[in-house]
């Protein structure tokens, strides 16, 4: 029987390094090829058969690759950068050494893996994420817009307001040839954006409402169409989180800190994790403070004890870790068991009160 081998590959915009060994650690053979696939199925064909698996180096362009070699049949694991570190006093390192090191983590089996998004509805994902890239791109221009006309009216323009104008009620607020095109411009750019965002809206909706997470998330407290369809596609499947204090860390709802002695050595890292999912989360907090009673009770005696914006960051906590049993469990939402004995005991008060 043949002897397995491992490869690694350090991805890079414009070439590839890979590097295989085997099981004892030799290095067998190495290569730097253009990033076509062609060219990377010719130089791993002859090892296919004895492939344990192959690394690829999680970048920001690793998409046409992975995919690429797993309907090539080939086996193939993300490594996770943000994991790995090579030892800092090592005197030489290159792009071959970084291949080898891949390939060597795999042999000693402790390499670090990412998660390869299901690559059918991974654009799906990408073009929710534009969406919010187009909302901000909008929101700038309607602030941009008002400050304007406070700049030279000394009035202020509600956004109800600016956002029913057409473009030549927008041109007429102003009597400068120059205000009135920054007006038009503003104007056309912020209706062709809401028109895009409406597009993207539609059909991210008609492909998360078949998946399993999107009708459970939206019985949870602040989560509405757009939450619901952004938590429903950065997840993929919930079965990759161990418990709900994973997902709530990978949601960026969990405290950073170092401690040493009882001592404060300084502060992890902050950003591991999705800002997407964190965006989400802080958004659902935000709504269901303002809409739903307990939360906000529970929002208001943690606010008096801390702050606006810690209370806010444990909301999201909160309601990400009850996101993690709707969607791992498949159970719908209680609010008894998101907080305690307390939100029962009010709701039968509530229901109890001659007022009601």
């Amino acid at each position: 029987m043949r002897e397995q081998v491992m490869a690694g590959i350090d991805l890079h915009s414009n070439n590839v390094m890979i590097g295989i060994v085997d099981q004892s650690g030799r290095r067998v053979k190495h290569g730097k090829l253009a990033c076509e696939l062609k060219q990377i199925d010719r130089f791993l064909r002859p090892f296919k058969g004895r492939l344990q698996s192959i690394a690829v180096e999680s970048t920001y362009n690793w998409y046409w690759l992975v995919d690429g070699l797993r309907e090539l049949s080939y086996p193939v694991v993300l490594a996770n950068p943000a994991k790995i570190d090579q030892y800092s006093g090592i005197k030489h390192a290159d792009d071959k050494n970084d291949a080898y090191f891949l390939a060597e983590l795999q042999r000693l089996n402790i390499l670090p893996t990412g998660y390869i998004y299901d690559p059918q509805l991974r654009p799906v994902r990408d073009l929710l994420r534009r969406r919010l890239s187009l909302v901000h791109q909008r929101t700038a221009l309607l602030l941009s817009f008002k400050s304007l006309y406070t700049r030279t009216t000394g009035q202020t323009l509600s956004l109800s307001r600016l956002k029913g104008m057409a473009v030549a009620q927008a041109t007429a607020l102003y009597d400068h040839p120059a205000n009135q095109l920054i007006a038009t411009v503003h104007k056309q750019h912020i209706e062709q954006l809401s028109e895009s965002i409406e597009q993207i809206e539609k059909a991210v909706l008609k492909c998360a409402r078949e998946l399993p997470y999107y009708d459970k998330l939206n019985t949870l407290p602040g989560v509405g169409r757009i939450l619901g369809m952004t938590i429903t596609m950065e997840v993929g499947q919930i079965s990759r989180f161990q418990g709900p204090g994973h997902f709530a860390s990978y949601c960026r709802a969990v405290d950073s800190k170092r401690t040493s002695n009882e001592k404060n050595k300084g502060q992890n890292n902050r950003k591991c994790g999705n800002k997407y999912l964190a965006w989400a989360f802080v958004e659902a907090a935000n709504f269901a403070k303002r809409y739903d009673e307990n939360c906000r009770r529970w929002f208001d005696r943690k606010a008096a004890r801390t702050s606006t914006v810690i209370a806010t960051k444990a909301l999201a906590c909160k309601l990400a870790k009850a996101a993690w049993h709707l969607m791992a469990k498949e159970v719908d939402y209680d609010q008894q068991r998101v907080f305690g004995r307390a939100a029962d005991s009010q709701r039968k008060g509530l229901a109890k009160s001659p007022e009601n």
